[in-house]
């Protein structure tokens, strides 16, 4: 089964105990969705029952390592609805969704999963990284930029998945995206002079010669020894004067 999250291999994403339990008998848990009302619905106390949420959870993982991902899904969502709040089984079935390619089904048990995380780890930079880029791919540039603009900030080092987000959007024709996803870049990585000479190219594209400029010139003062960016700056101080 390939990834969900592109940083992830499938055993960092699925691996939790007892994976090696064989599959046990069904029993009344068939019931669990109408019992519990669904997925959607928020529950606390004693209405969360986390017993039967983690014994659904081995199975559904059971199931996943035996490839019938029918089963691991009904499992999983079992998990869910018997604990909204389980991060790991609303993980696993966004990792099982998008290995399907089911991703419109994805795409909200991502933003749950994300809304549950309270500290950075490989999982929710993995997670926000495949929700922009799934929204993204879908059009929905309003939604993806608040999740790329994150992801830029949860995994600093990543200069390549700037350049990649600011040419999807710019080349869509969504200019001030692609200025933010740069801008973003630069908070992360102020040290890269490269992304200011970007930025300083979308603003240019797009009348804002002084603002570029400005753009070149940080990019200029991060690498004195480039000619390029000096003679950018140089040249469009000139046609600034004209």
């Amino acid at each position: 089964m390939k990834a969900l999250f592109p940083t992830l291999a499938l055993s960092t994403v699925l691996a939790t105990a007892g994976l090696s339990l064989p599959l046990m008998a069904q029993d009344g848990s068939s019931a669990v969705l109408d019992r519990y009302g669904g997925l959607d619905i928020t529950r606390e106390g004693p209405t969360i029952d986390a017993d039967l949420a983690r014994k659904m959870f081995r199975r559904g993982n059971t199931y996943s390592n035996l490839e019938r991902f029918d089963e691991a899904i009904e499992e999983y969502r079992k998990a869910i609805s018997a604990d909204p709040n389980f991060s790991d089984a609303i993980r696993n079935l966004a990792n099982t969704y998008y290995y399907l390619e089911r991703y419109d089904e994805a795409k909200p048990l991502l933003a749950r999963f994300i809304e549950l995380q309270t500290s950075t780890s490989a999982s929710l930079i993995a997670a926000v990284q495949t929700l922009g880029q799934l929204e993204r791919g879908d059009g929905n540039y309003s939604i993806a930029i608040d999740y790329d603009v994150r992801a830029i900030a949860l995994d600093p080092d990543n200069d390549s998945q700037v350049h990649v987000m600011a040419n999807t959007y710019n080349n869509a024709g969504h200019a001030e995206e692609a200025i933010r996803i740069y801008q973003a870049g630069i908070a992360a990585m102020p040290g890269n002079a490269f992304f200011d000479r970007s930025l300083g190219r979308i603003l240019e594209q797009e009348g804002r010669l002084e603002e570029a400029l400005n753009a070149y010139r940080s990019a200029a003062s991060k690498d004195p020894e480039s000619d390029f960016y000096a003679d950018l700056v140089e040249n469009t101080e000139r046609r600034l004067q004209r």
